[in-house]
């Protein structure tokens, strides 16, 4: 749990100006949201877990006839599940190295990958060899034990399943991933490394354009986006009604882009605080 609230220096619980109180969310602009993108660790998930009450509430803004999108860093393998199980209407993943949307109707996945495949198949030998080398430099680093399911990007763990490293040590690897050419992100648990100048941001663009057929540019006060993290800040930036939950204050010292809002709950339950919020005036049948 350290880790996730910034351990050993990782931070320093600053608030950030220009973050209000969820609570200061206009009631026309809420009632006006189409729909909810989200990160999944430390946003949707606390502590590494998926609480019931959150994937309630996943379930309930669905069931509100809202669009739902996990936006993860995590890897493809995690990503066709998400896909096919959880109440969601697609999902980016890796960083936005692509989405995939399960179509139940049709029984089919439509997966769209920011690079060709024959670039992915060969970024991988790269993309081990570069981890090895950051393993061997970096004290306490460790290839991310999800690492297997990933198609396009290395994920070096600073926490989840290793004790937490400090910030000099999350600079490091940051420092050697950006020396080998490769664009690097810092999650809450997590730095990932990848070949190409994508991120989030620009695989939302293009699901939203090829899949749902909205201009995002013209409708994005009609969407909210939800997380917590440094990887988070080009949809933060770009969304004007971007929540943070409350964990965000940890990295404030971090944040450039930060959200407009943030909620008073950390992780999981500050995810449920923002659809409780949304969804006030919805009559869910509870």
């Amino acid at each position: 749990q350290g880790c996730r609230q910034r351990g050993q220096g990782y931070g320093r619980h600053v608030t950030r100006i220009g973050m209000q109180p969820l609570m200061a969310f206009p009631d026309d602009d809420r009632r006006a949201v189409r729909g909810v993108l989200l990160d999944i660790d430390d946003t949707l998930t606390t502590d590494g877990r998926l609480t019931a009450k959150a994937y309630t509430a996943l379930a309930d803004l669905r069931n509100a006839g809202k669009l739902v999108v996990p936006v993860t860093g995590r890897p493809a393998g995690w990503c066709d599940h998400i896909a096919r199980m959880w109440p969601v209407d697609a999902i980016v993943g890796e960083n936005g190295a692509f989405y995939f949307r399960y179509d139940h109707d049709e029984r089919r996945m439509t997966r769209r990958y920011y690079a060709d495949g024959d670039a992915i198949a060969a970024n991988r030998t790269k993309l081990e060899a570069i981890g090895q080398q950051i393993v061997a430099a970096v004290p306490g680093a460790s290839i991310a034990a999800d690492q297997a399911y990933r198609e396009t990007d290395l994920a070096i763990d600073f926490c989840e399943d290793v004790p937490p490293l400090d910030r000099d040590a999350i600079d490091r690897i940051v420092g050697l991933m950006t020396d080998a050419g490769m664009t690097a992100k810092v999650s809450s648990i997590h730095v990932n490394g990848w070949f190409g100048d994508y991120d989030k941001l620009t695989m939302i663009r293009h699901l939203f354009d090829e899949i749902f057929h909205v201009d995002l540019d013209a409708e994005k006060a009609r969407f909210v986006f939800v997380g917590d993290s440094p990887n988070d800040q080009p949809a933060f930036a770009y969304f004007p009604n971007a929540v943070g939950v409350a964990n965000v204050r940890d990295v404030a010292d971090q944040l450039m882009s930060p959200p407009a809002f943030v909620t008073e709950e950390r992780a999981g339950d500050g995810f449920t605080e923002m659809t409780s919020r949304l969804l006030c005036d919805e009559d869910l049948g509870n």
